[in-house]
């Protein structure tokens, strides 16, 4: 994973791990809980786009591992991998 962080990184702009979990907080906040697929797919929409998808992966850890975000179950892939199982539900951890 480190690997592909720092390629995307060096790859696309220098900011992307930035961007893209300052865009995750934002969607999960106005959106609720959502779907890694989706979160990563709202992303690329907005012009955050890392050289490989693989990149979002080491984005969704740094959050988790900053107590930003939880994962809240699983789905299905629905929009990409045919359905596979293996979709990570994520959602804002609940500030006290």
């Amino acid at each position: 994973m480190a690997l592909v962080a720092d390629k995307a990184e060096r790859v696309t702009a220098a900011t992307f791990s930035q961007e893209a979990q300052a865009f995750i907080v934002n969607y999960l906040t106005v959106h609720g809980p959502t779907g890694g697929e989706v979160l990563t797919l709202r992303c690329a929409e907005a012009g955050i786009r890392p050289h490989d998808d693989r990149a979002f992966g080491p984005v969704f850890m740094a959050l988790a591992r900053a107590g930003r975000i939880i994962k809240a179950g699983s789905m299905p892939r629905a929009l990409r991998g045919h359905h596979a199982p293996g979709c990570t539900i994520w959602r804002l951890v609940k500030e006290s």
